[in-house]
């Protein structure tokens, strides 16, 4: 088992507030909300939010049992309030209206503009009553396909007022992925731009918007209007000042239907248009939005989550995860077409009244610097980003991190994927200048927010564990029979009892609900990970269940090998999956990343085996090891590992859709350059 050295937290900055003085009182308040989680959410809720109305029976659904999971969990039921309001008017009414919300950095350096709360209310109101002129109303749906622009939050937001579930798909989802999900929700309203820059790359989003009106068309599921936001063809008409990106094209064909498409500026400067829109009071738990994640079907799930209880619980993780104090500049380089993005750039910072940076580009554009050159520009005092993120950057060295002034950096956070340790003290050590907390945050698209983290400047850290579960949050680990593993340990990572933000179903389907995450351990939520508890009570995400691999009957870990390869000095990222083996029922197959100078020897490949040997066990040596100087990533930096392991398996004939990749060429690369085949 996993047992490292604990490194001690840092202290708090002077002038900043800890939202826990120490870890004693972690524990203490972290038992209150197990024992007493009505008691906890409600005070949370009452204290820092507005409620048009608040029921008599204030409760949070107490177990997993048959009869809630069928019903789905609840908390305040029959509660009212608008989490617009609480993101935009609470903040400008207590007299922070004048505080900035977003500062945007475009693509291209020194395209850039910013945006106050006030500015910002003004923008919703006007884009609600858009949406309302186009028969948009209580419940229905709207898709929105956007970059990562201003106007994104402000098209979230504007639904959220009047009481219309969003759901947004990253835009680099494939016209076929954005009709399957515009279908699935029936969204009456689709809301889009013209195209936007990644790095060099320009991505024609309204001809992809198009290629998906058809395929909707074609399904018999019409879409009503699809609202054009102006990003790259010329300046915008917004009445948000807004100059034209720096990189304009003229030369982009946006291909128009009269009958459907309209400009986002034509609608907001219509003259009839009132400049006030009255929130629309819902129920705690009537739905919020809609986000599709990927199901081990291959249908993607619409993951459903209602208004109160994810507002009070994206808010609580924001406030806790970051420490963040008033005067904070808060930067995550996620998207907001995924979970990190909803909850920990729009709805949580929002919801606390902090100032975000909304970042549109890449960390690779024009230079491996340019996450640290956001950093240095605007003061980041916290910075929230993916552990492939942190180990691309590490290819390029210490040199060009320490080009920039990372000084007012105070908690780094890491999304997405277990990190490991050497990654880990990269960031810490090289990025903080052991100066800076470690948030290692696990949850899911699920969850709604953070369910095993640290808290900055109390937990004692220990490199690459998620560390301890948050306020409300009861985990457990069962083996395969369900039976509760105690003290040091590993198995099936669940949790035992309900928590506000949990997602409350599949959109459409809620028994496929109940099978995924009630139907194996019924009483408990089941993430689909597997973990491991050390002496210490830390919680170390061994990786997906679906991620092990059954070698000779040994269930190993992709995420333990992973970890053992990058501990080489020359190898910056690998990633493992399992490849059919007639004898073993699957062997280990490899793919690693090296340093710019490194080269792929025999050599180095026995060193590798070393290492896993060392580290894991003779039955985890690889029988694979592909060098891949670069991996098929989607543009938000995920590892397309479906074809890594066609790949694997000499099965390219079935890779299928690669338009999500951010270089489809790689594909190629890698199947030109694979080692012979062994036999068996």
């Amino acid at each position: 088992m996993q047992n490292q050295v604990l490194i001690k937290p840092p202290c708090v900055g002077d002038g900043d507030k800890s939202h826990c003085t120490n870890f004693d009182e972690y524990k203490s308040t972290y038992a209150e909300s197990i024992s007493h989680p009505d008691k906890f959410w409600s005070k949370i809720a009452q204290e820092s939010f507005f409620w048009k109305s608040i029921p008599e029976n204030k409760y949070l659904s107490p177990i997993f049992s048959n009869e809630t999971v069928a019903t789905t969990v609840k908390f305040w039921p029959g509660a009212t309030t608008n989490i617009c309001y609480n993101v935009l008017d609470r903040i400008c009414e207590r007299g922070d209206g004048s505080k900035m919300a977003f500062f945007w950095e475009g693509n291209d350096i020194g395209d850039d503009r910013k945006i106050t709360y006030q500015e910002l209310l003004k923008e919703v109101k006007l884009f609600s009553n858009v949406l309302k002129g186009l028969g948009v109303s209580k419940g229905d749906r709207v898709a929105i396909y956007m970059p990562m622009v201003i106007e994104l939050p402000v098209a979230m937001l504007a639904c959220a007022r009047i009481g219309a579930v969003h759901s947004i798909v990253f835009a680099g989802f494939s016209a076929e992925s954005l009709a399957g999900r515009i279908c699935d929700c029936q969204a009456k309203i689709l809301i889009t731009a013209d195209g936007f820059y990644r790095g060099d790359k320009l991505i024609a989003l309204k001809k992809i918007s198009d290629g998906a009106v058809k395929l909707c068309e074609e399904k018999n599921q019409a879409v009503d209007k699809v609202i054009v936001f102006r990003h790259v063809t010329s300046p915008s008409g917004s009445t948000i000042d807004h100059q034209c990106p720096k990189r304009s094209c003229t030369d982009l064909k946006v291909l128009w239907n009269d009958k459907i498409d309209v400009w986002w500026h034509d609608l907001m400067a219509d003259p009839d248009l009132s400049p006030d829109c009255e929130p629309e009071w819902v129920d705690a738990e009537d739905p919020l939005f809609i986000l599709y994640t990927s199901g081990s079907t291959g249908k993607p799930k619409g993951m459903m989550h209602t208004v109160g209880g994810y507002m009070v619980y994206a808010a609580t993780t924001f406030k806790y995860s970051f420490n963040y104090n008033p005067k904070d500049i808060y930067f995550c380089t996620a998207d907001i077409g995924w979970i990190t993005g909803h909850s920990y750039i729009t709805y949580g910072p929002m919801a606390n009244g902090a100032t975000s940076v909304l970042f549109e580009g890449t960390p690779l554009y024009p230079d491996a610097g340019r996450l640290w050159a956001i950093v240095e520009k605007y003061k980041v005092n916290q910075i929230y980003t993916a552990p492939t993120a942190i180990r691309m950057l590490m290819k390029f060295g210490e040199a060009i991190v320490k080009k920039h002034d990372r000084s007012s950096l105070k908690v780094l956070g890491t999304v997405g994927e277990p990190i490991n340790p050497d990654s880990w003290q990269w960031y810490y050590k090289v990025i903080g200048d052991s100066k800076c907390p470690i948030s290692d945050t696990y949850w899911q698209t699920e969850t709604g927010g953070h369910v095993i983290t640290n808290i900055p400047f109390v937990t004692p850290m220990k490199p690459g564990s998620a560390t301890f579960p948050f306020f409300g949050i009861e985990p457990a680990l069962l083996d395969e029979d369900g039976n509760e593993v105690i003290g040091e340990g590993e198995g099936f990572l669940v949790i035992q009892k309900p928590w506000p933000g949990i997602a409350r179903s599949v959109y459409g389907d809620h028994k496929r609900y109940k099978n995924t995450y009630f139907g194996r351990f019924p009483g408990f939520y089941m993430t689909g990970d597997r973990a491991k508890r050390d002496a210490d009570g830390y919680y170390w995400i061994v990786g997906r269940v679906d991620d092990m691999i059954n070698m000779c009957g040994h269930l190993l870990s992709t995420a333990e090998v992973e970890s053992a390869l990058v501990d080489h000095p020359d190898v910056v990222e690998a990633a493992v999956i399992g490849k059919p083996h007639k004898t073993k029922g699957e062997c280990m197959y490899c793919f690693i990343t090296l340093k710019n100078d490194a080269n792929f020897t025999k050599d180095l490949e026995k060193s590798l085996h070393g290492l896993v040997r060392l580290h894991i066990g003779p039955m985890a040596v690889p029988d694979y090891i592909q060098n891949a100087p670069n991996l098929p990533k989607t543009r938000s930096g995920k590892i397309m590992r479906r074809v890594l392991r066609k790949i694997a398996a000499r099965e390219e004939d079935q890779i299928g859709d690669t338009s999500t990749l951010a270089d489809p060429k790689v594909v190629d690369e890698l199947i030109s350059s694979r080692p012979d085949e062994k036999i068996e």
